[in-house]
């Protein structure tokens, strides 16, 4: 069934401004998401979906009227508001007319832990919404076990992260794990090899045994790993830089050294 909002007083209305904030979206534990392709990803991966508001313009965009459809079928809560309210509420400079409200999803670290062949990927600080979206794309991609987000890194449900994972946010794990030494700790306590990238060292990334449980821990881009995180690695390794550039993106240094990790165990039975 589909409600009609024409008041931008209305408390779904309001409870969806709210949304934009990270404060709200802990305090709910919700978050916001908005287009035809990446709603579609949520609700084929069996994603919580609270409700849908969307506006006359949903019609006129590719797959909109399908989306509904399938939506309605779910007999989830559906709202239609004016053209005027829904452009309000978007974040996107050519709104596509709908937005979904999600739950979010919560993972246990400990049962991710318990695969014996583990690669994980901790993100000290990561800034950038784009770069974490990336990231996260790319390590479900490589068939990573999990990220594991510190304290100090940008909100997962930014809405440009989560158009940067372009749909992985729906059903790979992403863990919020608090102090980046203490998830060290705990991960060496469980025989994970704890491998960073340095400049600080004279060893490659790809001089580096991957086949057994590892965790990468890609640094702040600007700042790089925190000192105290180097001195816990098991190991640390660097992405030789031939050309005059001085750094890499965050987000294809992570690919890079995930990827090594892929090409080592092609050939193994994980």
């Amino acid at each position: 069934m589909i409600y009609n909002i024409s008041s931008d007083e209305n408390p779904m209305i309001k409870h969806i401004k709210q949304l934009a904030r990270r404060k709200y979206r802990l305090e709910y534990g919700e978050y916001m998401v908005e287009g035809v392709r990446i709603i579609r990803d949520g609700l084929e991966n069996n994603s919580s979906i609270k409700s849908i508001v969307f506006s006359e313009r949903l019609y006129n965009t590719s797959g909109g009227e399908g989306l509904l459809q399938d939506l309605l079928e779910k007999n989830i809560k559906i709202y239609q508001v004016p053209e005027s309210i829904f452009l309000k509420l978007s974040d996107t400079q050519n709104p596509q007319g709908i937005i979904g409200i999600f739950s979010c999803k919560a993972y246990d670290l400990d049962a991710i832990l318990n695969c014996e062949k583990s690669l994980f990927l901790i993100l000290d600080r990561i800034q950038d919404p784009g770069n974490l979206g990336t990231i996260i794309r790319s390590a479900d991609a490589a068939g990573f076990d999990a990220v594991l987000l510190t304290k100090g890194c940008v909100d997962l449900y930014n809405l440009k992260t989560i158009r940067s994972t372009m749909g992985s946010i729906f059903h790979f794990p992403i863990i919020h794990v608090g102090k980046t030494k203490d998830v060290i700790q705990h991960l060496k306590a469980e025989t994970i090899k704890i491998v960073s990238t340095s400049l600080e060292t004279n060893k490659y990334y790809d001089e580096v045994d991957y086949k057994g449980r590892t965790a990468f821990v890609i640094g702040n881009e600007g700042h790089g790993v925190l000192k105290e995180v180097l001195d816990l690695s098991d190991e640390l390794v660097k992405i030789p830089m031939k050309g005059k550039a001085e750094s890499l993106n965050a987000a294809i240094a992570a690919s890079i050294m995930m990827y090594e990790a892929v090409r080592q165990r092609r050939n193994q039975k994980i």
